[in-house]
């Protein structure tokens, strides 16, 4: 498994003030938990098919939901971007979405309009 995301620990050091602090018992490891959610999310897989050297896939899929909703990882990119310095970079959201199978076939079955006829009505 050498192709294992592992966020460094200057990495780590940056980010850090940006976690919520932990309550009671110690969170598990926030450097292999954070590398597992970002080789999940990198790499489009399901939370279960993440490799064990991260911990529990459970654990995981926890720390992301929860972190979500506390708005964790909107305020590091925020505060990344803001540190960035230079106007003439660019951020690009490698963002996708799947189609469910039958969605090539709508437009054959009419159940898509034709945008073509609409254009040629104006």
């Amino acid at each position: 498994m050498d192709d294992l995301l592992l966020l460094s620990e200057a990495q780590m050091r940056r980010i850090e003030p940006y976690f919520p602090l932990s309550h009671g018992v110690p969170r598990v490891d926030d450097r292999r938990v954070l590398s597992g959610i970002l080789f999940v999310i990198r790499n489009g897989l399901r939370w279960r098919d993440a490799p064990s050297a991260y911990g529990p896939h459970k654990a995981i899929y926890n720390r992301f939901i929860r972190w979500s909703r506390l708005g964790v990882f909107n305020r590091i990119l925020a505060e990344l971007a803001a540190q960035g310095g230079s106007a003439d970079l660019l951020m690009i959201d490698a963002t996708h979405l799947k189609a469910h199978r039958t969605a090539a076939s709508l437009l054959k079955k009419g159940l898509y309009p034709d945008l073509s006829d609409a254009a040629e009505a104006d």
